[in-house]
């Protein structure tokens, strides 16, 4: 009973409205007036308290401060970073090739490499004493059935250099559930997508196709510099049509809808150059 008694008492404390006056000093006429209890002046806080969280997550998120939270990353600063790891890298191999061109000098003035075969300058980078050795019969039959082996091997890639400095877009976000393996005849990437993901194009280019085939369902593709085609499978529905020109970043299809005989919707994903497969995560981060 006292229980019950205290919680009424502590309500009507909580609910008892107090006047807020104010009154001329000179006539002590009440000029204005307020009636405000404790409940209500709680409820008055919280509202301000929302407005200003509202306010100031507002200005975040439409203004640059979001790009000082940590995780996010807008596409031009990702951008940036790309391509300072490039050079950074380009630098390294500059740098290694000079220490090996000090070393190649040093080698010539200990004797240990023959200065009349060294044929140009350029040579001391790469040059050792075990490429000085000439090749065996055996080395050199081996050579020749390995390049007419794969003369004409469309699955053989390698990374090519021409590419570095040129900057991919991810074409989806999600993680990989299956690799590059020219061998298997998987020319490209599996990359898991949400129904009505947006694919965008990972660079500027031409649409080439724009159409549905039985194995690759809805299917785009696109003709880029550089020699470089791109191609999208299994997407859900295409926004592009055959001849329309695309920049890197637009979207240009949107993701597979969760099928009955699918439920785990992704997008193929092939990178092309030269008529040639290559492997996308040499060239994108995904």
């Amino acid at each position: 009973m006292t229980k019950k008694r205290r919680n009424k008492a502590f309500w009507n404390n909580i609910k008892f409205k107090y006047k807020l006056t104010i009154t001329n000093e000179n006539t002590l006429e009440e000029v204005a007036g307020i009636r405000i209890s404790k409940l209500n002046a709680i409820y008055l806080l919280a509202a301000m308290a929302i407005v200003l969280f509202a306010i100031a997550a507002a200005i975040i998120t439409f203004t640059p401060l979001k790009n000082y939270l940590p995780g996010y990353m807008n596409s031009e600063t990702r951008s940036q970073i790309v391509k300072n790891a490039l050079r950074a890298d380009s630098l390294q191999q500059a740098l290694d090739k000079q220490k090996l061109y000090i070393v190649n000098i040093q080698d010539i003035f200990k004797g240990k490499i023959m200065a009349d075969t060294v044929h140009s300058i350029d040579s001391l980078t790469n040059l050792r004493t075990d490429s000085l050795m000439p090749p065996t019969e055996r080395e050199k039959e081996f050579r020749k059935q390995y390049e007419a082996t794969e003369k004409y091997n469309l699955i053989s890639t390698n990374k090519d250099p021409s590419l570095e400095g040129i900057f991919l877009h991810t074409p989806s976000p999600g993680g990989i559930t299956t690799h590059f393996n020219p061998d298997a005849k998987h020319y490209g990437v599996d990359i898991v997508t949400r129904p009505d993901e947006n694919i965008i194009a990972v660079l500027d280019g031409t649409v080439i196709i724009s159409s549905y085939t039985p194995s690759g369902g809805y299917l785009i593709a696109i003709q880029h510099g550089q020699d470089l085609v791109t191609i999208y499978k299994h997407c859900g529905s295409l926004l592009k049509n055959e001849g329309d020109e695309v920049k890197g970043g637009e979207a240009i299809a949107l993701g597979n809808r969760i099928k009955q005989l699918d439920p785990h919707p992704f997008l193929h994903f092939e990178l092309w150059k030269r008529g040639r497969p290559i492997n996308p995560e040499e060239y994108i981060i995904f």
